[in-house]
């Protein structure tokens, strides 16, 4: 008897630590890559804007953007987003004095269930022409 018992108490917690789990917050991204295609050095920086929804129950904190060079810079939505609600990164790249095809990444830390997130912008770099 004691045994059922205890058998029922486990499977209760168990329960209630998966709807716990459950419960926390969830981020769903539109898209993880983009690519700029052709970037003219002398064009300026090019921006990009990654949207994202909180399909969790619970209010999602991004805690942190890391780009990964400093090339790169990032701005996030920085209020909690409530459960069904919408927030962004938008990463600008910068591409002076960077040849060549560039892929460049940044992580993204939340108060989610997930590991981080990364996201990659990709490119051509066009070199301005010398006079």
């Amino acid at each position: 008897m004691m045994h059922k018992l205890l058998l029922s108490f486990a499977i209760l917690l168990l329960g209630f630590g998966v709807q716990a789990q459950q419960a926390k917050p969830a981020i769903s991204f539109e898209e993880e890559i983009f690519d700029f295609g052709e970037v003219k050095e002398d064009g300026g920086t090019v921006t990009h804007t990654f949207t994202f929804t909180n399909k969790g129950e619970q209010p999602l904190i991004v805690h942190n953007v890391r780009a990964s060079c400093g090339c790169t810079s990032p701005d996030w939505t920085r209020q909690p987003i409530q459960p069904g609600k919408r927030g962004f990164v938008k990463v600008t790249f910068d591409p002076r004095n960077r040849p060549g095809n560039f892929n460049k990444s940044a992580i993204v830390s939340t108060n989610g269930t997930e590991l981080p997130r990364y996201f990659v912008l990709l490119g051509r770099f066009c070199q301005r022409k010398k006079p």
